[in-house]
């Protein structure tokens, strides 16, 4: 988990491997594809998503392609990624052809490692058995669906537009494709929501036999239409209590059912190797590990720098043709930033060490490493957090993994209170 603080060292890390350029002694890097494109925007929505948009597709794949290849030629090598990711918005609207133009460009740009984890998200009303037979030809391995709830009046008040019958045929059609690695999404403490519901929407679940399952409590976020009728008093808030009940049952039912809860809100079942089918695009998050983010909106985080895109499709695609071929005489934007960025910022070390350590204890089994933090930034952990660490082991919200004090992480009870513990951090 080195910390490369200089592009000039990874660049010295490059070696000719097979006639490509690949670099070695590196961590494999993840990439983030974004297409913001929706029928319809759900009414808790805040992710950088448009409706009736579809018109800008073509331009849109072909601006993002050309950005996979403005960070390529950025950086002067190929770096090698173990996981791609199509995220949205809903990246299952575009043809599979525009899909597979962009993996084609990825592939062309970057050393997609053997083996290497490719998801797409995808709403179940908007699938067939050709279009999943299709991912699967181009290589997709992965499959996310937002299933949210079994419940016709939760989807209602969520403004989704599939039912349960609509998830079930998805995922029969998925695995008839030669799918094997599926994500279920579910949410839990919506407005009027009681455990009787959620536990029948979870069993509902745990009927289609998913590998991976994410369970998110409702937030209702400042500019989204539920939070509009909340302030209006159309709607009551969530209850707080009802919630952690939710939580608490999903936990102890997984866990019978043979799940590895491994962070907050993920579980996974063990694969033939006898470890937790964890999502990797999102462990290179938690992990702090490196990622380049494509598309509107599309956050990255590379050499200590985090970047941002321009969130409007329409400025996305003007900006990248403004830019042109990348291979032409112009100025180079220095790696990792590309034309797109509205935002490109190396935060000062403490400020990295606040995140790594947020992001980090969201891994309920692993936690965070003092041998890692050691390595990362060059001091011990216990010199930098010790009177927040100890403070959180008094009250059992932390604990150490092992005696040696090696390992930190949340208490189960904690788990509830994950914000408290990180705000001692940031």
């Amino acid at each position: 988990m080195a910390d490369y603080t200089s592009l000039l060292a990874l660049r010295g890390a490059f070696s000719q491997v097979g006639g490509h350029g690949i670099l070695s002694h590196v961590p494999p890097y993840s990439l983030y594809l974004h297409i913001p494109f929706c029928r319809h925007r759900c009414a808790y929505c805040d992710f950088n998503t448009y409706e009736r948009l579809e018109a800008l597709i073509p331009a849109y794949v072909q601006a993002l392609c050309g950005e996979l290849r403005w960070i390529d030629r950025s950086f002067g090598q190929r770096l090698p990624v173990h996981s791609l990711f199509f995220g949205g918005g809903t990246p299952s609207l575009l043809p599979v052809g525009e899909l597979g133009s962009m993996l084609e460009a990825a592939r062309e740009s970057f050393e997609l490692l053997p083996g290497a984890e490719i998801t797409l998200e995808a709403n179940p009303g908007t699938l067939s058995l050709e279009y999943l037979q299709g991912l699967r030809g181009l290589g997709v391995n992965r499959l996310s669906l937002g299933m949210q709830s079994a419940q016709p009046g939760e989807l209602l008040l969520l403004e989704r537009q599939h039912g349960y019958q609509d998830v079930l045929q998805a995922v029969q059609w998925a695995r008839r494709a030669g799918f094997d690695n599926l994500n279920l999404d579910l949410i839990f403490g919506l407005p009027g929501q009681s455990l009787e519901s959620w536990r029948e929407s979870l069993e509902m679940a745990l009927d289609l036999g998913p590998e991976h399952l994410s369970l998110y409590a409702l937030s209702l976020e400042h500019g989204t239409p539920m939070r509009a009728w909340y302030e209006r008093g159309l709607l009551p808030e969530p209850d707080p209590d009802l919630t952690a009940e939710m939580y608490e049952y999903a936990s102890q039912r997984l866990a019978e059912q043979g799940f590895v809860q491994y962070e907050i809100s993920n579980w996974a079942r063990r694969g033939q190797d006898g470890q937790p089918l964890a999502c990797r695009h999102n462990l290179q998050y938690w992990r702090l590990l490196p990622y380049l983010g494509f598309g509107a909106g599309a956050h990255g985080y590379a050499l200590g720098v985090h970047t941002a895109n321009v969130l409007a499709p329409a400025a996305y695609i003007q900006r990248m043709q403004a830019a042109g071929d990348p291979g032409a005489a112009q100025p180079r934007l220095d790696f990792p930033r590309s034309p797109a960025n509205a935002s490109a910022e190396q935060p000062a070390q403490r400020e990295q060490m606040g995140e790594w350590m947020m992001m980090g204890l969201r891994l309920t089994e692993e936690g965070v490493s003092a041998q890692d933090f050691r390595q990362r930034f060059g001091q011990e952990l216990q010199a930098v957090y010790g009177r927040e660490i100890e403070r959180l082991l008094r009250l059992g919200l932390l604990e150490w993994r092992d005696r040696v004090g090696e390992r930190l992480r949340l208490s189960e009870r904690a788990r509830l209170l994950g914000n408290q513990v990180f705000m001692e951090f940031v």
